[in-house]
């Protein structure tokens, strides 16, 4: 991790067998955050498998029964670095099993990469992953379409699947013309940080440049204050803490903040970081903090808190409920 550089949370979606663990692997590997040699050994490993080519893939797929079937399960996390950002890469799961830990990894990101074979264009979880993401919030999309070495690197193909995914954005309102589309292939390295002879009609930029070129986030300090709880500790002689993210606004001593969907409000006493006080925490920060109604509470009602949000209290007299 790069402390001078902006982050980045980066989620890869799409459609099962579509390549999304090997672009990540290969991604990986291009930037150095992956040895050559760990790669020779997933390669061994793969091949006893029977999964020749699985190599990059088993960067992220750790779980053996992902490795046996081929078939991302879990949501995986790996930090690299670009010349702009340090990314956290979120890799997600195209099978609609697992549909739910790709929202879990898809909440998480700021923007997505969105894989898309060109042997195979649009096809069912792509539809859902786009619809996904538009709805958590994602904005910014680069379209890999990749497996082009499956269609001889043709235009005609590529520009088709194009066409395909310009019209799904369309659907769900996101900016098809904003979007970028780069012709990859993640097993052969093309497009990804190096450009390709293979797609000499292609002028625009690598995967990598695409990445290096994307906005980068603003903190929503200025919405409402969001901290989903994590966690509950009792400590002696302070009481109860509970601990977790705060997804937006900013929290800090002094703030009157209620606990959802209980609504016991209380102002905020003090704000940990790493056992340290601070003055203030703001998005991605994760926090320990007291207020009076922490420490009214009970050690039988943690569990209820821990279940709960944490939201800064209206300062209206009169302040709907939170559903």
């Amino acid at each position: 991790m790069s402390d001078d550089k902006p982050h980045q949370n980066l989620a890869v979606i799409g459609h099962v067998d579509h390549g999304k663990s090997t672009m990540v692997g290969r991604l990986l590997y291009e930037t150095g955050s992956v040895p050559e040699h760990v790669i020779e050994q997933y390669k061994e490993e793969a091949e006893e498998k029977g999964k020749g080519g699985f190599e990059f893939a088993y960067v992220m797929d750790n779980l053996a029964e992902e490795r046996e079937r081929g078939v991302t399960i879990d949501i995986a996390h790996q930090e690299f670095d670009t010349d702009e950002y340090y990314f956290t890469i979120v890799d997600c799961p195209g099978h609609r099993d697992f549909v739910k830990n790709m929202i879990t990894g898809a909440s998480q990101a700021d923007n997505a990469v969105l894989v898309v074979a060109a042997d195979d264009g649009v096809q069912p979880q792509t539809q859902e992953h786009v619809f996904l993401s538009k709805t958590l919030g994602i904005d910014e999309l680069i379209v890999a379409v990749n497996k082009m070495d499956l269609v001889d690197y043709s235009e005609s193909d590529y520009d088709q699947v194009v066409e395909e995914v310009k019209q799904l954005l369309k659907q769900v309102a996101f900016d098809g013309d904003k979007a970028k589309f780069i012709p990859t292939s993640a097993f052969e390295g093309d497009n990804v940080s190096e450009e390709s002879e293979n797609t000499d009609w292609y002028d625009g930029e690598t995967l990598l440049e695409a990445l290096n070129a994307l906005p980068e986030p603003k903190p929503p300090t200025d919405a409402p204050l969001r901290l989903p709880i994590q966690d509950v500790y009792t400590i002696s002689g302070i009481g109860t803490v509970p601990v977790g993210r705060i997804e937006t606004g900013t929290m800090e001593p002094g703030n009157d903040v209620v606990f959802q969907p209980s609504d016991v409000g209380g102002e905020v006493k003090t704000v940990e970081m790493h056992h340290e006080e601070v003055p203030q925490a703001g998005p991605g920060d994760n926090v320990g903090f007291t207020s009076a109604a922490s420490v009214r509470t009970t050690s039988a009602a943690a569990t209820s808190v821990a279940r709960s949000t944490s939201r800064r209290r209206s300062p209206r007299p009169s302040r709907p409920r939170s559903s």
